[in-house]
């Protein structure tokens, strides 16, 4: 009796859950729930069982996984409002390639000219394709006796917390990408010239050094609507410490994720801005550890006209344990495409770093 009552109950979970699962997909793909919820039952059915709650299916299960993660990634959170706003070029990925057009340069311009015929030159554009980055992340085991008296929750838990890990490492390699990679003319990277912190680690940052960027910005003629400052926490924090008129703006506007305007620049805060080493003003290279006595943390500029990012497709991956004789366990993952970087970095990018307190 209690087998049969089991069984009963499994069944029922199983109903409700391909209820909801086939009125989610029938919602998506433009179909009325009812029918969605409908087919969600007939179709694992005639495939020869129905899925109980809590399992790791194959085929449409599968796509709603993999089209959840791809929704996400198309909206940006709002406390990312720096990177919501850099245009998306995700139309022209094929095949997690993205292609761009690199002109040949410009045609040479005559003043007064008398001699004729003209020169003929040609201008020779190129074909530039972009292999987009992908992000793997570590499989995560779930159990059989975890998703026991169907326990769906225990998955969706495992999808949020793979698609939240994803989504931060791809904004850090984002803001990694735009700062510029060392000090030049035209990529300038500025040091910090305030007072020494409490520690004695480092200078803080000044309105005098906003300025600063500001200048800069303007000697490379960087267009002066959609200039963008992301300041890390240590220059957010500098300037509230010593600034009025910043601790006044700060996060007056909360729906962009925009916490001041000042000096030109769209200002806007994150935590994992790239590092630099201070000696040669140069970026330290994606991945590499800090050094305490040498590296300090910057803060980035750039003209936002000359980003890019682009979505590219999501993988789900999944073992089943039903296949797992040793430990009846499932394991799942996701490999996500994307890349986001400058379409051109010389003058339009910029740092500004804390300098060591020597």
């Amino acid at each position: 009796m209690k087998r049969i009552l089991m069984a009963f109950l499994s069944l029922i979970c199983a109903v409700v859950f391909n209820s909801v699962m086939g009125a989610t997909v029938g919602t998506i793909a433009g179909i009325t729930p009812v029918i969605g919820a409908i087919a969600g039952n007939v179709i694992p059915f005639l495939a020869g069982s129905f899925i109980p709650c809590g399992v790791l299916p194959e085929g449409v299960f599968t796509e709603i996984w993999t089209g959840e993660m791809i929704k996400a990634f198309r909206n940006a959170p709002e406390s990312l409002g720096w990177y919501d706003k850099i245009k998306s070029y995700d139309q022209y990925v094929n095949n997690d390639v993205i292609h761009f057009t690199e002109l040949g340069g410009d045609p040479t311009v005559l003043v007064n000219n008398k001699t004729y015929p003209l020169n003929i030159e040609a201008l020779e554009d190129a074909d530039k394709p972009i292999s987009l980055d992908y992000f793997d992340t570590t499989a995560t085991p779930v159990t059989d006796d975890e998703l026991h008296a169907c326990s769906y929750n225990k998955m969706a838990s495992v999808q949020e917390r793979h698609k939240e890990a994803l989504r931060e490492k791809i904004h850090e390699k984002a803001i990694h990408a735009i700062a510029p990679s060392a000090h030049t003319a035209n990529t300038p990277v500025l040091l910090t010239t305030g007072d020494a912190t409490t520690d004695g680690t480092r200078k803080r940052l000044t309105f005098a050094d906003l300025l600063a960027a500001k200048e800069a910005c303007d000697k490379m003629k960087m267009p002066k609507k959609d200039r963008i400052l992301v300041l890390c926490s240590e220059h957010i924090n500098d300037l509230l410490a010593t600034e009025q008129k910043f601790k006044e703006h700060y996060n007056i506007n909360q729906t962009e994720g925009k916490i001041a305007r000042l000096y030109g620049f769209d200002i806007y805060e994150y935590d994992s801005t790239p590092y630099y080493k201070v000696s040669g003003k140069s970026k330290l290279a994606w991945g590499a550890v800090p050094a305490s006595a040498t590296d300090r943390q910057a803060s980035v500029f750039y003209y936002n006209g000359r980003m890019m990012k682009a979505n590219g497709s999501v993988q789900f991956y999944h073992s089943e344990a039903s296949k797992d004789t040793l430990y009846h366990r499932n394991l799942v993952n996701f490999r996500k495409w994307g890349i986001c970087l400058p379409l051109k970095a010389e003058g339009s990018v910029g740092a500004i770093v804390s300098a060591l307190n020597s």
